[in-house]
């Protein structure tokens, strides 16, 4: 059997659905890749016992122990290279990363957001929709960069907005694209033809627009 060509390193904090979809797609032999490992900043995060049922290390790395941000990413850089991954996953990883961490994996580090970017960064992105009054919504995976959520975007899937949703509603629609376009983004990275140039998209040579390759 040959080596995957490409490992993971996925860093989580809560239930991690995403990091199951990834599992899933590897199992079945949908995506040339291994998880070489998976970090929670939470130790209690229910996507640690995902890795640990499918055989993958699981790394609980609390920052309640840490007195700051830059010493808790000096420690989450330590374990990063002790497991000596081709990229970094964050799915629903839920720390803000500091600028020396992610120049120091630039072009390796990628992310996924619910929301449209550069509409609605941050926190509470589905019923910032719902109140504005949104038609649309969606979700954008994007490289990371020093500026939150402001990489350049991948991909994005867009879902309709209904008049009664709720925000677990519109987060149920969004949740279900993200579990298909994370694993194709990551299916990209395997195949050696996505990556980052002068912070930019760039797939197979060509540069995506602002929101990302055409996905209908």
């Amino acid at each position: 059997m040959s080596t995957p060509s490409t490992r993971l390193c996925v860093l989580i904090s809560g239930n991690g659905s995403n990091l199951q979809a990834i599992i899933d797609n590897i199992s079945a032999e949908k995506l040339d890749a291994e998880i070489c490992g998976v970090i929670s900043n939470r130790p209690n995060a229910y996507g640690l016992t995902r890795a640990q049922e499918a055989g993958i290390t699981a790394i609980s790395l609390d920052h309640m122990q840490h007195d700051s941000r830059e010493s808790y990413d000096k420690a989450l850089q330590a374990e990063i290279e002790s497991l000596n991954p081709d990229y970094i996953v964050l799915a629903g990883f839920m720390r803000i990363l500091t600028p020396e961490f992610v120049n120091t994996f630039s072009g390796k580090l990628v992310n996924i957001h619910p929301s449209l970017l550069p509409k609605y960064k941050g926190l509470n992105t589905h019923q910032q929709a719902i109140v504005n009054g949104d038609e649309e919504h969606g979700v954008s995976v994007h490289f990371v960069t020093p500026e939150l959520d402001g990489g350049p975007v991948i991909i994005q899937s867009r879902v309709p907005v209904f008049e009664d949703d709720t925000a677990v509603d519109l987060a149920d629609r969004v949740q279900e694209q993200e579990r298909r376009i994370y694993p194709l983004v990551l299916s990209w990275f395997s195949a050696g033809r996505l990556k980052m140039v002068n912070n930019k998209a760039i797939l197979d040579e060509q540069e995506l627009p602002e929101s990302g390759y055409a996905n209908e």
